[in-house]
């Protein structure tokens, strides 16, 4: 499925579509995150090869770091600029959310004192609508997008990680050296109130409705991991209370299909969850398209080998079989998978009648 964009003054190299079709039927959805506007991206070129129905920017689309808002405008600048990016954004129905650079700030949260300004730079680069609810919501830019139809029936779902968060806790700056550092671990420790929230009450009504709307899969699209039990760095796990809510509201509303997809790490890994739940949750973590670390840290729940060099992240739901076949993917710069997990979608359907 294509959709045509034009590129308007919004900024130079804004993202901005015309109406496209989401109601054709959609089998592959490639994603990614981190991409750092001052470096070249040849994955991309495999990305366009490959192409996807769909792409998922999942947050540190831009490095943007600063409080000065004409520094975060000509750092979108320059990633729109790029020749590939263009390529990929007119060709290809694109969804984006935020994590903390492209957001301002370093694992900034609710008190980043520009989010404001930020959240509209952002929205006018990617296009939004000026009557998007995205640009006046009090609580954030989380969004989503339905694709396809009836039994093949796809559901993005982009929650807004960053707007809302509650401070994190973190250990001493000698507790990390001596202690963290040397195991791969970030610095900051889960909290033990389960209250602390990086989505907030409105957003999580929001993300209630939309998990009970009907969708034959629906992919959750995080800008950070969602799976893994402790690294250390900003998670999912770092806000128990989040992580356990999004369980429950899974087996209180029966909801099949789910299939998580994350950013953030600048490492890529697959994750197998299935404690205390009535199916496995799968997550591809993919990142970055241009950012690497290689200090990679231990995660329980990995399944397959990481990488530690650049990325993209792919499903593919051949809808051709009774019982379709599910393929999750981690792609090189040369479009060459280096972990893939296939599995059927029933697997995934324990509430189906």
């Amino acid at each position: 499925m294509k959709k045509t964009l034009i590129f308007l003054g919004l900024l130079s190299g804004a993202v901005v579509s015309t109406a496209a079709n989401a109601q054709q039927s959609v089998s592959h959805i490639a994603f990614g995150s981190c991409s750092h506007q001052d470096h070249d991206m040849p994955i991309l070129d495999s990305v366009i090869a490959d192409k996807p129905d769909a792409f998922l920017f999942l947050g540190d689309n831009i490095y943007g770091d600063t409080e000065d808002m004409t520094v975060l405008r000509n750092k979108y600048e320059k990633l729109g600029s790029k020749e590939r990016f263009q390529t990929l954004v007119n060709n290809t129905n694109v969804m984006a959310i935020w994590d903390d650079h492209d957001f301002g700030a370093n694992d900034a949260g609710k008190d980043y004192p520009k989010k404001e300004a930020s959240r509209q730079i952002m929205l006018d680069f990617w296009g939004a609508e000026e009557d998007s609810p995205r640009r006046t919501r009090p609580d954030g830019i989380y969004t989503s997008k339905m694709y396809g139809e009836g039994e093949q029936r796809i559901h993005v779902i982009m929650p807004d990680l960053r707007w809302n968060r509650d401070d994190m806790k973190h250990v001493s700056r000698e507790e990390y050296a001596n202690e963290r550092a040397p195991n791969n671990l970030g610095p900051y420790i889960a909290h033990d109130d389960m209250s602390k929230s990086m989505l907030g009450e409105k957003q999580w009504q929001w993300l209630e409705e939309e998990l009970q709307k009907p969708a034959r899969v629906k992919i959750i699209a995080s800008s950070l991991q969602l799976l893994a039990d402790f690294t250390g760095w900003e998670a999912w796990a770092n806000f128990p209370g989040d992580r356990q809510r999004l369980f429950d509201l899974i087996k209180k509303h029966q909801v099949n299909g789910v299939i998580l997809v994350s950013g953030d790490t600048h490492w890529g890994e697959v994750s197998y969850y299935d404690e205390n739940l009535d199916y496995p949750l799968w997550e591809v973590t993919s990142s970055g398209l241009t950012q690497e670390w290689k200090q990679v840290s231990p995660n329980k729940h990995r399944i397959g080998q990481y990488t530690a060099n650049v990325n993209y992240g792919s499903i593919n739901i051949d809808w051709s079989l009774d019982d379709p076949l599910v393929s999750l993917s981690l792609k090189n710069v040369d479009g060459e998978v280096v972990n893939e997990h296939r599995f059927r979608l029933s697997t995934l359907e324990p509430y189906k009648e």
